[in-house]
């Protein structure tokens, strides 16, 4: 079975082109949703958070509090690595034991906003980097996200990889622009991996 990982930076479309890819009947593991579920059921993970956060990581109801946590660590960036550091791992092994669940599969995707920074390519037989132009996803993002300002959305944007530096480590570069089609693109992808692994 291959690994399929898949990046992009905040607003270029990845939850779009993973739902394709779903429809196709492809396993997608959503990193970013499977890392708060792990934060709340791994006990070893509930246990480096607290001792490193303290008692307000988690509500009195058993709830990992993402708003205090992210107050922790986003202008903080000794403070995210750290975060990082002891999340990545379990959401690594996390990935792997799902994986093996579906080993009939002739392939499986790994959606990663931070697939490099964390380290997640090692695990990946190739990558899919979703690319979109800085104005459209700006403008996404805006509608998506009306709590967000424009200021906002750069500041983390700033704080990614660039999208330069995703293209140039990636095997393959979805186009979710406007222009070309979406819907090809996938299903191009979707017979080449099929053929590598048939």
């Amino acid at each position: 079975m291959l690994k399929i990982g898949i990046t992009g930076g905040i607003g270029v479309g990845k939850t779009m082109v993973t739902r394709v890819f779903a429809l196709l009947g492809v396993p997608v593991y959503d990193s970013d949703a499977r890392a708060k579920w792990v934060m709340h059921h791994n006990e070893a993970l509930r246990q480096e958070l607290l001792s490193t956060y303290g008692p307000e990581t988690f509500t009195e109801t058993g709830e990992l509090d993402r708003v205090y946590v992210a107050s922790q660590v986003f202008n903080n960036p000794q403070k995210l690595a750290q975060l990082n550091s002891l999340v990545h791992p379990h959401v690594r092994n996390d990935f792997e034991a799902w994986a093996a669940s579906h080993a009939d599969k002739a392939y499986v995707l790994k959606e990663a906003a931070l697939m490099y920074e964390s380290e997640a390519w090692k695990q990946m037989d190739q990558i899919i980097t979703v690319f979109a132009p800085l104005e459209i996803r700006i403008k996404r993002l805006l509608l998506r996200d009306t709590h967000r300002t424009e200021a906002d959305i750069k500041a983390i944007i700033e704080k990614q990889l660039s999208e330069e530096e995703k293209i140039s480590r990636a095997q393959h570069v979805v186009y979710n622009d406007d222009q070309q089609p979406l819907i090809p693109q996938v299903l191009k992808l979707h017979e080449q991996f099929l053929t590598a692994n048939s």
